[in-house]
Protein backbone atom coordinates (compact mmCIF):
# COMPACT_ATOMS: atom_id res chain seq x y z
CA UNK A 1 0.00 0.00 0.00
CA UNK A 2 1.21 3.49 -0.79
CA UNK A 3 -0.05 6.96 -0.01
CA UNK A 4 -0.63 9.74 -2.51
CA UNK A 5 0.46 13.30 -1.83
CA UNK A 6 -1.62 16.39 -2.54
CA UNK A 7 0.36 16.81 -5.79
CA UNK A 8 -0.40 13.25 -6.95
CA UNK A 9 2.97 11.79 -6.00
CA UNK A 10 3.28 8.53 -4.11
CA UNK A 11 4.91 8.13 -0.69
CA UNK A 12 6.18 4.57 -0.98
CA UNK A 13 7.69 4.46 2.53
CA UNK A 14 4.31 4.98 4.22
CA UNK A 15 2.05 1.97 4.84
CA UNK A 16 -1.75 1.85 4.86
CA UNK A 17 -1.89 2.79 8.56
CA UNK A 18 0.64 5.58 8.17
CA UNK A 19 3.55 3.54 9.53
CA UNK A 20 7.06 3.85 8.11
CA UNK A 21 8.19 0.84 6.11
CA UNK A 22 10.98 -0.32 3.85
CA UNK A 23 9.81 -0.70 0.26
CA UNK A 24 9.88 -4.23 -1.18
CA UNK A 25 12.13 -4.07 -4.25
CA UNK A 26 12.43 -7.85 -4.75
CA UNK A 27 10.28 -7.82 -7.91
CA UNK A 28 12.11 -4.89 -9.52
CA UNK A 29 14.70 -5.66 -12.20
CA UNK A 30 18.34 -4.80 -11.58
CA UNK A 31 19.18 -1.89 -13.87
CA UNK A 32 22.05 0.57 -14.04
CA UNK A 33 21.31 3.65 -11.94
CA UNK A 34 23.35 6.80 -11.32
CA UNK A 35 22.82 9.80 -9.07
CA UNK A 36 24.74 13.06 -8.79
CA UNK A 37 24.42 15.40 -5.80
CA UNK A 38 26.08 18.67 -4.93
CA UNK A 39 26.56 21.04 -2.02
CA UNK A 40 28.65 24.04 -0.99
CA UNK A 41 30.79 24.91 2.00
CA UNK A 42 30.99 28.69 2.39
CA UNK A 43 33.88 30.26 4.32
CA UNK A 44 36.16 33.29 4.34
CA UNK A 45 38.83 33.75 1.70
CA UNK A 46 41.54 33.34 4.36
CA UNK A 47 40.17 29.94 5.41
CA UNK A 48 39.89 28.80 1.79
CA UNK A 49 43.48 29.89 1.19
CA UNK A 50 44.55 27.81 4.19
CA UNK A 51 42.81 24.73 2.74
CA UNK A 52 44.20 25.21 -0.76
CA UNK A 53 47.75 25.77 0.52
CA UNK A 54 47.59 22.50 2.49
CA UNK A 55 48.46 24.26 5.75
CA UNK A 56 45.40 23.34 7.83
CA UNK A 57 46.43 22.02 11.25
CA UNK A 58 44.44 18.79 10.89
CA UNK A 59 46.06 17.93 7.54
CA UNK A 60 44.72 17.42 4.01
CA UNK A 61 41.20 18.84 4.28
CA UNK A 62 40.01 18.03 0.77
CA UNK A 63 41.53 14.54 0.64
CA UNK A 64 40.06 13.64 4.02
CA UNK A 65 36.64 15.00 3.03
CA UNK A 66 36.74 13.04 -0.23
CA UNK A 67 37.42 9.75 1.58
CA UNK A 68 34.76 10.54 4.23
CA UNK A 69 32.18 11.12 1.48
CA UNK A 70 33.00 7.83 -0.22
CA UNK A 71 32.80 5.96 3.08
CA UNK A 72 29.47 7.63 3.89
CA UNK A 73 27.92 6.62 0.55
CA UNK A 74 28.83 2.99 1.28
CA UNK A 75 27.16 3.16 4.71
CA UNK A 76 24.00 5.08 3.83
CA UNK A 77 21.67 2.23 4.77
CA UNK A 78 23.14 2.30 8.29
CA UNK A 79 22.37 6.03 8.61
CA UNK A 80 19.03 6.43 6.83
CA UNK A 81 16.61 3.90 8.37
CA UNK A 82 14.58 2.88 5.30
CA UNK A 83 17.38 2.78 2.70
CA UNK A 84 18.33 -0.57 1.20
CA UNK A 85 21.93 -1.76 1.54
CA UNK A 86 23.44 -1.61 -1.95
CA UNK A 87 26.60 -2.98 -3.54
CA UNK A 88 27.79 0.28 -5.08
CA UNK A 89 29.86 -0.02 -8.24
CA UNK A 90 31.18 3.56 -8.26
CA UNK A 91 31.48 6.48 -5.86
CA UNK A 92 33.36 9.64 -6.70
CA UNK A 93 33.52 12.78 -4.60
CA UNK A 94 34.97 15.84 -6.30
CA UNK A 95 35.73 18.96 -4.28
CA UNK A 96 36.48 22.18 -6.12
CA UNK A 97 37.75 25.25 -4.29
CA UNK A 98 35.92 28.34 -5.59
CA UNK A 99 37.36 31.77 -4.79
CA UNK A 100 34.14 33.48 -5.91
CA UNK A 101 32.07 31.86 -3.13
CA UNK A 102 34.54 31.77 -1.31
CA UNK A 103 34.43 28.10 -0.40
CA UNK A 104 34.25 24.63 -1.86
CA UNK A 105 31.79 22.94 -4.21
CA UNK A 106 31.32 19.28 -3.30
CA UNK A 107 29.92 16.92 -5.95
CA UNK A 108 29.31 13.18 -5.60
CA UNK A 109 28.47 10.65 -8.29
CA UNK A 110 27.23 7.22 -7.26
CA UNK A 111 26.47 4.27 -9.50
CA UNK A 112 24.88 0.86 -8.95
CA UNK A 113 23.30 -1.94 -10.91
CA UNK A 114 20.37 -2.90 -8.75
CA UNK A 115 16.62 -2.71 -8.08
CA UNK A 116 16.64 0.73 -6.43
CA UNK A 117 18.29 4.11 -6.95
CA UNK A 118 21.29 5.76 -5.33
CA UNK A 119 20.03 9.30 -4.73
CA UNK A 120 20.36 8.93 -0.95
CA UNK A 121 23.90 7.61 -1.28
CA UNK A 122 24.94 10.61 -3.39
CA UNK A 123 23.27 13.07 -1.00
CA UNK A 124 24.85 11.34 2.01
CA UNK A 125 28.29 11.45 0.38
CA UNK A 126 27.98 15.20 -0.22
CA UNK A 127 26.62 15.90 3.26
CA UNK A 128 29.37 14.00 5.07
CA UNK A 129 32.12 15.46 2.86
CA UNK A 130 30.81 18.97 3.67
CA UNK A 131 30.64 18.14 7.38
CA UNK A 132 34.20 16.82 7.26
CA UNK A 133 35.44 20.07 5.72
CA UNK A 134 33.70 21.93 8.53
CA UNK A 135 35.20 19.66 11.16
CA UNK A 136 38.71 20.14 9.84
CA UNK A 137 38.55 23.95 9.74
CA UNK A 138 36.23 24.81 12.64
CA UNK A 139 39.17 25.77 14.87
CA UNK A 140 40.02 28.51 12.37
CA UNK A 141 36.48 29.61 11.47
CA UNK A 142 33.30 28.63 13.31
CA UNK A 143 31.03 30.57 10.94
CA UNK A 144 31.46 28.19 8.01
CA UNK A 145 28.12 27.39 6.33
CA UNK A 146 26.98 24.27 4.52
CA UNK A 147 24.44 25.21 1.86
CA UNK A 148 22.44 24.01 -1.10
CA UNK A 149 22.85 20.25 -0.72
CA UNK A 150 20.66 18.88 -3.51
CA UNK A 151 20.16 16.17 -6.11
CA UNK A 152 21.55 17.36 -9.45
CA UNK A 153 20.68 14.37 -11.59
CA UNK A 154 19.28 10.84 -11.45
CA UNK A 155 19.45 8.34 -14.31
CA UNK A 156 17.79 4.93 -14.53
CA UNK A 157 14.96 3.11 -12.87
CA UNK A 158 11.21 3.21 -13.39
CA UNK A 159 10.92 6.98 -12.95
CA UNK A 160 13.56 7.60 -15.61
CA UNK A 161 15.82 10.61 -15.93
CA UNK A 162 15.69 13.62 -13.61
CA UNK A 163 17.79 16.77 -13.87
CA UNK A 164 17.44 19.71 -11.49
CA UNK A 165 16.35 23.00 -13.05
CA UNK A 166 19.36 25.11 -12.08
Amino acid sequence: MTRKTSTGGVLTHIGASGEARMVDVSEKPATERTAVAEGRVIMTKATLDLIVSGNARKGDVLGTARIAGIMAAKRTSELIPLCHPLALSKVTVDITPDKKLPGCIVRATVKVTGPTGVEMEALTAVSVACLTIYDMIKAVERGVRIEDVHLVEKVGGKSGHYRADR
